[in-house]
């Protein structure tokens, strides 16, 4: 599911020329709710941009290695799991409160063509590790649209509470419960490719949620290539 075949009112290929009037209100209507805190936004699967309800989003925070302290961070930099310029980033959010990408470009001496890729990949790094999100659109930049970030912890500040009770195996089974109940059935690999998880920890997820009734695994398709598990019935909200 999402947001654009919401707008069209049923599932829906995307049109690839560009030419669906769709496509623009599916824009604003992301855009427009940024800073409503409906759900969370970033590029977080397979970093792309994903939606995440509010209910499930602390079983993603349980996964990453935040535990909502503001100094997290320092942790993974001294370890070399975050880059320089990711920790310049961060720490200039930290400091100066949410800024538009054109500003936090110069706050942290990344601005211009020439260094572009530097400033997205750390972008994109600070958002895959649960660290920032954009939280609206400002009038900035040569297009007049720049995203605006701030840390999620902060944004978000209920999240990081609601992580700490669950252990990874439950947010494990919580994430793929969710998934499979949207998209109905999967193989193994598909659902360890998507999440990046190992085999045997989604093979764990999969027997629990086979042991409370929600899948069948080994389950062989018509037409399918391997063995799927299978959602049984969808999962109240």
């Amino acid at each position: 599911p999402n947001i654009y075949q919401a707008v069209c009112g049923a599932p829906k290929d995307t049109d690839t020329t560009l030419r669906d009037a769709n496509i623009g209100l599916t824009w604003n209507t992301k855009d427009s709710a940024l800073d409503k805190r409906w759900w969370y936004y970033g590029k977080l699967i397979k970093s792309k941009a994903t939606l995440v309800s509010l209910d499930l989003f602390p079983s993603f925070y349980a996964l990453s290695d935040n535990f909502g302290d503001p100094d997290d961070y320092l942790a993974e930099y001294e370890a070399g799991t975050l880059s320089a310029d990711a920790k310049n980033i961060y720490e200039a959010l930290l400091r100066e409160g949410p800024m538009h990408a054109i500003q936090l470009k110069r706050k942290v001496n990344l601005y211009g063509d020439e260094v572009k890729t530097k400033f997205d990949k750390a972008v994109q790094e600070l958002q895959n590790s649960l660290k920032i999100l954009p939280v609206g659109v400002a009038e900035a930049g040569a297009w007049r649209y720049a995203f605006i970030y701030d840390l999620l912890w902060r944004w978000l500040p209920d999240v990081p509470a609601a992580a700490q009770k669950l252990g990874r195996a439950e947010a494990r089974v919580n994430i793929l419960s969710r998934h499979l109940n949207n998209v109905v059935y999967a193989t193994p690999k598909e659902l360890a490719r998507i999440f990046g998880w190992r085999a045997n920890e989604v093979q764990a997820a999969v027997e629990q949620l086979a042991a409370r009734g929600e899948v069948a695994a080994g389950v062989t398709l018509k037409g399918a290539s391997a063995e799927v598990v299978l959602a049984l019935r969808p999962v109240a909200r």
